[in-house]
């Protein structure tokens, strides 16, 4: 019987309520006496578990006494695919974040999710060598904007940044009230507020090289204003929808892209030759043409023919690079 599987037995006849004697973990888990006492001291010491040895009775039981014994449970047995994924996903972020940046907190929740982990059925090692977690065009953010840019978030307090445009190749300070923090493709943006522009803004953390706290309170501005704003158009991009484009994938191509998720209010459909027509709502074309190539020859743009032109575009400079 493998470990995980004997702190479940264990967890099990415990929470039942019994103090149950040494003699019949032994048999029921068909181990030595001493392998017994050391998952108990791994399930008290890792776990938390609130066990205890009860002299009158002649065996173990939980201490209904003791901190959280009322709620005690061992989640990781119930972990389904998607909840190890996201704590995989979790130590992956964690781990990316730069020590001096929250080292202190960071440490602690490292520590509790290995114990999480651990207390699944397979174990922490066949974890990491078989689920594997691919970051793609992440971008380092400078440690001191984040940190700063985080307190301000949470604090709701303005801040004055200095901002990279990199579209036009310039920079510009201003004061924004954030909102929110983003974790969007591998990369960290906030939502803000910005003073200079009177209007709701995105930037990217990467490109933001100094950040200093303001005294001034955070402008509030209402989730669901930030939810229309931001979350009505295309990807990063923010704005009120100016169109949908309608793309049309080949029937090989079809079979991903008809389950994948390209934005909250599209809307799909299977043609006569069973090719996929997928429509999404946009502002800015820029990611969405960014997506659009990746398909090559698999996809065609049927809409709008403001769209279909800046595609054909932006081919024909690719195909004068070859």
């Amino acid at each position: 019987m493998e470990r995980g599987e004997r702190f479940y037995r264990i967890h099990r006849l415990l929470k039942a309520g019994r103090c149950v004697p040494l003699k019949r973990f032994t048999e029921d888990l068909g181990v030595s006496r001493a392998t017994f006492k050391r998952d108990i001291e791994y399930l008290r010491d890792r776990y938390g578990a609130p066990l205890v040895w009860d002299r009158e009775q002649g065996g173990y039981r939980y201490d209904p006494t003791q901190p959280g014994a009322a709620t005690f449970e061992l989640p990781g047995f119930w972990l389904s695919s998607s909840e190890i994924h996201a704590l995989l996903a979790m130590q992956a972020m964690l781990a990316d974040l730069d020590a001096e940046l929250l080292g202190p907190q960071v440490d602690p929740l490292m520590e509790r999710l290995e114990k999480v982990l651990e207390t699944s059925r397979y174990p922490t090692t066949q974890l990491r060598k078989r689920i594997r977690i691919l970051h793609q065009g992440a971008r380092k953010s400078e440690p001191a904007a984040f940190g700063v840019i985080a307190q301000a978030v949470l604090e709701r307090r303005q801040l004055s940044i200095r901002h990279h445009n990199r579209a036009r190749n310039e920079d510009t300070t201003r004061a924004i009230s954030p909102q929110r923090l983003v974790h969007y493709r591998d990369n960290w943006y906030v939502d803000a507020y910005c003073h200079l522009r009177k209007d709701i803004r995105t930037f990217a953390l990467d490109a933001v090289d100094q950040a200093q706290l303001l005294e001034d309170k955070a402008k509030e501005v209402l989730a669901s204003e930030l939810d229309r704003y931001l979350g009505s158009s295309y990807g990063i991009f923010s704005g009120e929808p100016k169109a949908v484009a309608v793309l049309r994938f080949s029937a090989l191509r079809a079979r991903w892209v008809s389950r994948e998720r390209w934005h909250p209010d599209q809307k799909g459909r299977w043609d006569e030759q069973q090719r996929y027509i997928l429509e999404v709502p946009y502002s800015d074309d820029r990611e969405l043409i960014m997506d659009i190539l990746r398909h090559g020859a698999d996809v065609e743009v049927q809409g709008p023919p403001a769209l279909r032109e800046r595609v054909r575009e932006v081919l024909k400079a690719a195909q004068r690079q070859y």
